[in-house]
């Protein structure tokens, strides 16, 4: 990570692509395009390649061009693509990449979705190929929770449940070397420290922390067994967090999910303390 990114302000919305693109995520789609169509393209005329049918059916149903606009000189219909790719809005790519994706090509469809995949995991997209269409893993929502967490933790001078939280984030985000274990261990951490915070005891497990405040701030019992089950995995040295964290099967799935539930647990619990009058 860049010196300038790990002294500056985590947030998620500028973190996780939802609504925008970035220059290395276009650059990254592109690529796949490249690397799996026009690389592959083996004549110097289109009407003499096998992929002419792709670049016909590209330009009669996702273009809507007439096909006398279509180059038949491979290397101007090349240039004529980059030029659109690279000009389109964000959604626009997304559109292109998830039709050509389903069109009939010698291309193996499904290893471009799947180099698509990881290059939209390491630039932190919104956005995966789902059973054959792009559909996003992230929601506006989930992403106003992370940042408004760590808003009011920041306003509530809770430095550990900030800190915790950041981190969580920047460990989920960094595109060299994505820490997704160490990532939920900040989440959870989070969670320990405002529950601490609430408790007034430095000492309490998550478990014991839940248990005391769940009278201070009227805690209903069901979803104090609910926060329990979701969170109590992360404390058995024999439950499930074992095996969740474990480098080979926890991805950025896991490590989202965990960032978001936490980030949500935490505005719930600054709410209540400030309705049950406690000055954290």
């Amino acid at each position: 990570m860049k010196f300038s990114e790990r002294i500056g302000i985590t947030k998620a919305k500028d973190t996780i692509q939802l609504d925008y693109i970035d220059v290395d995520l276009r650059n990254g789609l592109w690529n796949a395009f490249q690397i799996y169509y026009l690389d592959r393209i083996e004549h110097s005329q289109l009407n003499q390649s096998s992929y002419q049918t792709f670049f016909k059916n590209l330009w009669h149903n996702f273009f809507k061009l007439p096909l006398y606009t279509l180059n038949n000189w491979t290397a101007k219909t090349k240039t004529q693509l980059r030029e659109w790719f690279f000009n389109w809005e964000w959604f626009e790519i997304y559109d292109f990449i998830e039709f050509i994706s389903k069109t009939e090509s010698p291309t193996n469809n499904e290893k471009f979705k799947l180099f698509c995949n990881n290059v939209l995991e390491k630039e932190i997209s919104g956005y995966r190929f789902i059973n054959g269409l792009i559909a996003p893993i992230t929601s506006e929502p989930e992403i106003n929770e992370i940042d408004t967490a760590i808003e009011n933790a920041g306003n509530k001078n809770l430095t550990g449940v900030k800190t915790h939280l950041e981190s969580a984030l920047r460990k989920l985000s960094d595109r060299d070397s994505p820490d997704y274990r160490n990532s939920i261990k900040e989440s959870i951490s989070a969670i320990e420290s405002i529950a601490k915070v609430i408790s007034n005891n430095r000492k309490d497990s998550l478990r014991g922390a839940l248990n005391k405040i769940k009278g201070k701030i009227n805690l209903h019992p069901s979803l104090e067994r609910g926060f329990k089950q979701i969170y109590g995995y992360t404390s058995d040295a024999d439950g499930i967090r074992h095996a969740l964290t474990e480098e080979s099967t926890c991805d950025f799935e896991d490590a989202k999910y965990m960032l978001v539930s936490s980030s949500a647990f935490v505005n719930y619990l600054i709410i209540k303390a400030n309705k049950a009058g406690i000055d954290i």
